[in-house]
């Protein structure tokens, strides 16, 4: 690959593909934006695989188009020539004295290497442009991580690892549970690593050079110089959904992939989605795991991204960071703990401030399901019973499918119960046990007194609801947790606090 080279260009100073150095001897590229006047700036760093030099209009047009139509404010005060899949735009933080600086993570657009997504390699490899970044002649010592999903889960990996010039860390959306999370909802295996990673990994790893998209700016591969034929490619990366097929237990592979939060001792900015089938979450659990003593929770709805970008979310990431790495009066220290933006039926939503998750206000109330007539009560039914259903119908097939499953159940619960559980950390998942395997998995558990409420994930899978007694069957993937819960649900309820 040929040198880095600079150039002043929009108000910056832009670096393209400069090398860092890994301690194993590999160099990874990196792209980095900073103000043209000689000076030490705070640094926002990103790792990941999407190639930082593909357009976010071009590697998703659709997601750009929409969301810069329903929310012009996204582009204005940008030419927007920059702007790349979940990283920050650099034309709107430059000017406020940042060095931004993204890097391709091993193995991935313009970075060489065996590609292997969240693995411990990725993490020491984090931790390591951090540090490198925090030495630069242009920096002040001081990095943030910042980004959405990819960009954001990582950071549950890399700040455990404690870098020096780690300064605070801004977790959009990110989930954290390899196996829970990603690979094995409730155990039951998920198809997202089948449908992402080609689409969006593997599309831009290093190598597919001339055969995928160039930059925009440069004119470059974004995936390259090299372009390697195809046997080649697959040889230098991780067969991830192979692996998350092949392992239905956590093993030595997925634990490094666990979050370790209590681990997590800088400043913590956990931005949560109230509703996203991977990073809810991890978002509130991290809140209250992780060991910062510094940490403030905020919770949005609309897409995965949009917020991000917007005006609301850009200065609530800019006071954040202004304030732990510039060391600005931003008003931060005024910041409450939690804050929510509550979605009202309309599709508006309300701001409160809060002081703590859960609300110490909340009402928690038992309630038990009834598999005979599909109902959620107060009141325990007194019976054993159970309810099936065809799990392999065809979608929209009302009597091949989970209808009943999702219309009476599912719903209530995921209306009803709160993100609690009783001791259990992230240990034990609720999931359909089918009766064609009930005597496998019901030699892996023992029973309990332990109450349980339903926690992080929708009530759907394969199999049937099987009540005996008051209990609910449990699955844990970890071979040391094996136990049985009640059967029986908690939900919280609140009510608006004054306004502040």
């Amino acid at each position: 690959m040929a040198a880095a080279r600079s150039e002043l260009r929009d108000g910056m100073r832009v670096e393209w593909d400069v090398p860092v150095l890994m301690d194993d001897g590999l160099v990874l590229r990196a792209d980095v934006f900073r103000p043209p006047q000689d000076g030490r700036y705070p640094v926002i760093l990103s790792y990941g695989p999407y190639a930082k030099g593909l357009a976010f209009q071009d590697g998703y047009p659709s997601a750009w188009q929409r969301m810069v139509a329903e929310h012009p404010d996204v582009a204005f005060g940008s030419s927007n020539k920059y702007q790349s899949w979940e990283v920050v735009d650099p034309e709107k933080w430059v000017p406020a004295g940042y060095a931004c600086v993204r890097v391709d993570s091993r193995g991935a657009g313009r970075s060489p290497g065996y590609l292997d997504a969240w693995s411990a390699r990725e993490a020491k490899d984090i931790a390591a442009c951090v540090d490198w970044a925090g030495t630069q002649p242009w920096s002040n010592g001081k990095v943030g991580l910042n980004g959405i999903s990819y960009y954001s889960m990582n950071q549950w990996q890399a700040a455990p690892l404690k870098p020096k010039h780690l300064a605070a860390i801004c977790v959009w959306e990110g989930s954290s549970d390899y196996y829970r999370e990603l690979c094995r909802h409730g155990g039951i295996q998920s198809d997202f690593l089948s449908t992402w990673y080609p689409r969006q990994v593997t599309a831009v790893q290093h190598g597919v050079g001339e055969r995928g998209a160039k930059s925009v700016v440069t004119g470059e591969p974004v995936a390259g110089p090299p372009t390697l034929p195809e046997p080649e490619l697959a040889k230098n990366r991780a067969d991830s959904d192979g692996e998350a097929t092949r392992r239905e237990l956590i093993d030595d592979y997925y634990r490094p992939r666990l979050p370790k939060f209590e681990d997590i001792e800088v400043p913590l900015l956990s931005a949560a989605n109230w509703a996203h089938h991977l990073h809810t979450r991890a978002n509130f659990e991290a809140y209250t795991e992780a060991g910062s003593t510094q940490k403030w929770l905020e919770v949005h709805g609309l897409e995965h991204w949009t917020l991000f970008y917007q005006e609301y979310g850009l200065d609530l990431q800019k006071r954040f960071f202004g304030h732990f790495l510039h060391g600005h009066d931003t008003g931060w220290e005024d910041q409450p703990p939690v804050t929510l933006n509550v979605r009202h039926v309309d599709g508006s939503f309300e701001r409160r401030g809060e002081q703590e998750w859960p609300l110490a206000r909340t009402q928690w109330t038992k309630l038990y399901l009834d598999p005979n007539d599909l109902t959620l009560s107060k009141t325990d039914p007194g019976h054993p019973g159970s309810r099936s259903f065809e799990a392999l119908g065809e979608y929209g097939d009302r009597n091949a499918s989970s209808s009943w499953l999702t219309e009476k159940v599912r719903c209530a619960l995921a209306a009803q119960l709160a993100h609690a559980h009783a001791g259990l950390g992230n240990a034990l998942s609720v999931i359909l046990l089918d009766p064609i395997i009930e005597d496998t998995i019901a030699g892996n558990v023992r029973a309990t007194d332990d109450v349980f409420a339903l926690h992080g994930y929708p009530l759907v899978g394969s199999g049937s609801v099987k009540a005996t007694g008051k209990r609910l069957w449990a699955f844990s993937p970890e071979p040391s947790m094996k136990r049985t819960v009640p059967f029986s649900a908690t939900s919280q309820t609140s009510s608006a606090p004054a306004a502040r």
